[in-house]
């Protein structure tokens, strides 16, 4: 990690979130506050499904921490960071306005991003490689439904650890990573962006969708996934020598100023 000349701030060249869903009730706000305060770069890329939507359609909610979070991002914009707004399936509506600016934030279908070290990485949020989005809308809806009942006792559970001294965890996550049919399909999805990836004659792909971060090259070209702020809350960050760390921010620790609620799970070279 790069510490600034401000205490506490890291600053990278290139960070990378996805998934953030303001307008959920399931939107970890807070945690993603915490880390925008404690981080910054360049280059903000921010890879779809930002803004839920979906379920704003549905029934309204926004409450302040969502507005804070577009407040800190326009400022960081405004301080000089290049922001560039990749639309998922969940904000499609902002897929109307690429090429388009606002308030310094770029909006584009995808992007070919260049690393320091010289690699060329399309970033694109995935889901028009997920065959129920693209051809079963509705199963998508319900699904989402679902997710959403899932994270609601998520929450639940989670105030009962934090009043017993446990840390957050994510049932959804675990449950995830347990079930057969949703292994296969995180599978099946990181070897068919991988393998469309290489149509744009670049060295890897950096997306998320899937809310599963990982970092690996088991498909021949570097497969990067950010993960999201619901479960996990996860971001890519790139060094300023061209290498990848996953990092999970974790709501147990707060002296950050040190980095201690930092994890860095991966590194990718």
């Amino acid at each position: 990690m790069n510490q600034s000349s401000d205490e506490g701030l890291y600053k990278h060249r290139t960070m990378f979130i996805s998934d953030v869903h303001l307008g959920s009730r399931g939107c970890q706000a807070e945690m993603l506050l915490d880390f925008l305060k404690y981080n910054d770069a360049e280059t903000i890329y921010l890879v779809g499904d930002i803004v839920d939507g979906w379920r704003l359609q549905a029934r309204w909610h926004w409450p302040q921490l969502h507005n804070d979070v577009v407040q800190k991002l326009l400022r960081k914009a405004r301080k000089g960071a290049r922001i560039i707004y990749v639309p998922g399936n969940h904000d499609e509506f902002l897929r109307s306005y690429y090429g388009a600016h606002f308030g310094g934030v770029e909006v584009k279908e995808h992007d070919i991003h260049e690393t320091a070290d010289g690699r060329r990485l399309l970033v694109i949020h995935g889901d028009q490689y997920d065959m129920v989005v693209r051809h079963a809308k509705w199963l998508a809806h319900l699904g989402d439904w679902a997710y959403s009942f899932a994270l609601g006792l998520n929450t639940v559970l989670n105030i009962l650890r934090r009043k017993l001294g446990f840390s957050y965890w994510s049932l959804s996550a675990w449950a995830k990573m347990r079930v057969k049919n949703a292994v296969n399909f995180i599978g099946t999805f990181e070897e068919t962006l991988s393998q469309e990836a290489r149509k744009f004659d670049v060295d890897g792909v950096i997306c998320g969708h899937i809310h599963h971060a990982e970092m690996h090259e088991k498909f021949g070209i570097s497969y990067l996934n950010t993960g999201d702020w619901v479960e996990s809350c996860t971001a890519i960050v790139e060094h300023p020598d061209g290498r990848f760390e996953l990092i999970h921010w974790s709501e147990g620790a707060k002296t950050v100023p040190q980095l201690e609620n930092h994890t860095p799970t991966k590194a990718l070279a």
